[in-house]
């Protein structure tokens, strides 16, 4: 394909920040902007936003993309969504917010979902909807409302995520996509409809939810936003949740092809051509497209371990410099001595879905020194992204590839050790748009700019593919067992820890 010729802009609403980007069916990029907002944490375990203050970041981001287009005399197809899943957000009557829009990140609900996961309904909500029992889901924070803030639960007309808020808005349709949706804890993955015994566990009836669409379903935008952003006659194409898009956007799209992303947090998807779970709850299930779904798993513990890393164990590097808190860590040995770390600093999600574990340092000696605790550090957020990988096969599915992005692994030395952790190839892909790009290619779809989305895996090149080290991967392979019997060992300790307060 050449560059030039019709874009989708491929809107992001992410957790921090809206990025809009525009694509032609090349690939090549053609504008972009991004929109910055808070995320509130007024209490322990809360984590919040204004949905107000988020539609103005995506309006305003849309307009300055918009217009830089216009300028160029390039013309704009559609505009395509990607949303972070799992927010909620409770309306009146009116359609008006009665509740911030409750993001991902908020764990008021850990005695709720603590409750569930130990009761045998919770591993039959989980099979059905594809969505692990843990405090991020809407079902989870529905169960909370219904406890502990009866009132708002009654006065609750409607219930919506933050991107059906914003498609509201400017269309004026209350709609989900199937991919969102099916990130609610409430949707049957297999039949795409509101499943009612989790309706019956959070207290709600299927008419207080929008109406569930395909992803590439369009809609024209209202007069006032069409004129607002000069987009009159441009359709707005609902989109998808922003990991499956994430994989897409990594070219990580056909069977076999699992895309790996480690930023602040991390997470190991893989497409499948029929939805369903391990029997163990490990890995969720999340749609893209009607054939293909996402199957994987997502940790809380990315980069933010080695920001913690340097700020703790390096307080005398300036900055906390992340090459200079590397070459610290790649002083110490493969396995660091016997040193294994938990690197659960703010919970932990896959594959054991635990809102109260803890970080932890297992199998220090005098010996140890501080590379070795960086090293540790970085390991075990590796071997936390392996334990996903093996859930993942384990649940019946083959990845004969592996495609990596994000900063975590940036440098070498980072991109050597996951790939011995991981004991297999890994390539790692050159810096997209992610989520924003994935939307744009789907939106390129819904409007025949490309013939499938399989085009993906040939726009996104390949930089550089990493073999493991047959000692240094055996190493791991060794560690992995212990590492992942660790969880069970402490969870009692956890528990103490967390009823302690």
């Amino acid at each position: 394909m050449t560059a030039g010729g019709p874009v989708v802009i491929g809107v992001d609403v992410g957790t921090t920040s809206t990025k809009i980007v525009a694509y032609d069916a090349s690939g090549a990029r053609q504008a972009n902007a991004e929109r910055a907002y808070p995320l509130d944490e007024p209490r322990p375990g809360y984590a919040v936003q204004d949905p107000e203050v988020v539609l103005d970041a995506v309006l305003d981001g849309l307009a300055e993309a918009a217009a830089s287009l216009r300028q160029r005399n390039v013309e704009i197809a559609g505009v395509a969504f990607s949303s972070a899943m799992h927010s909620l957000i409770g309306l009146d009557a009116r359609g008006v917010p009665l509740t911030p829009s409750i993001t991902w990140a908020d764990l008021r609900a850990i005695d709720q979902a603590e409750r569930l996961r130990r009761d045998p309904a919770g591993r039959d909500l989980h099979s059905h909807t594809g969505t692990p029992i843990h405090p991020m889901s809407p079902l989870m924070k529905l169960i909370w409302f219904r406890e502990k803030e009866p009132a708002t639960a009654a006065a609750a007309r409607r219930w919506v995520g933050i991107k059906e808020y914003v498609v509201e808005q400017m269309t004026g349709e209350s709609v989900v996509d199937r991919s969102i949706a099916s990130a609610t804890g409430l949707l049957d993955i297999e039949t795409a409809t509101w499943w009612p015994p989790a309706l019956h566990a959070a207290g709600v009836t299927d008419d207080q939810f929008p109406t569930v669409v395909p992803t590439d379903h369009r809609l024209p935008l209202k007069d006032a936003v069409a004129s607002r952003l000069d987009l009159g006659g441009t359709p707005l194409i609902v989109g998808a949740g922003d990991g499956p898009l994430a994989n897409l956007g990594a070219g990580a799209i056909r069977p076999g092809v699992a895309a790996c992303s480690v930023g602040t947090s991390g997470a190991i998807r893989v497409m499948v051509e029929d939805p369903g779970v391990d029997a163990h709850g490990r890995v969720f299930c999340y749609q893209l497209t009607e054939g293909r779904w996402a199957v994987g798993g997502a940790i809380s513990n990315g980069g933010v371990v080695l920001e913690w890393a340097g700020s703790a164990l390096a307080p005398d590097v300036p900055g906390a410099d992340k090459e200079r808190l590397i070459a610290l860590a790649a002083q110490a040995p493969p396995g660091s001595d016997g040193l294994l770390m938990l690197p659960y600093l703010i919970s932990e999600r896959a594959p054991h879905w635990s809102p109260i574990a803890r970080g932890a340092y297992i199998g220090l000696t005098r010996a140890h020194r501080r590379p070795h605790l960086i090293r540790a550090a970085l390991e075990g957020v590796c071997q936390q992204l392996a334990l996903v990988l093996e859930a993942v096969r384990q649940s019946g599915y083959q990845i004969g590839e592996i495609r990596a992005t994000g900063g975590f692994l940036r440098d070498h030395f980072a991109r050597s050790l996951l790939t011995d952790v991981f004991g297999s190839d890994v390539s790692f892909t050159a810096a997209t748009d992610g989520s924003a790009f994935g939307a744009a290619l789907l939106g390129m779809r819904a409007l025949g700019l490309i013939e499938t989305l399989d085009v993906a895996a040939d726009l996104v090149p390949i930089v550089e593919t990493i073999r493991p080290d047959p000692d240094r991967a055996a190493v791991y392979r060794r560690q992995r067992s212990v590492f992942d019997g660790l969880f069970e060992t402490l969870a009692p300790t956890f528990r103490a820890l967390y009823d302690m307060g």
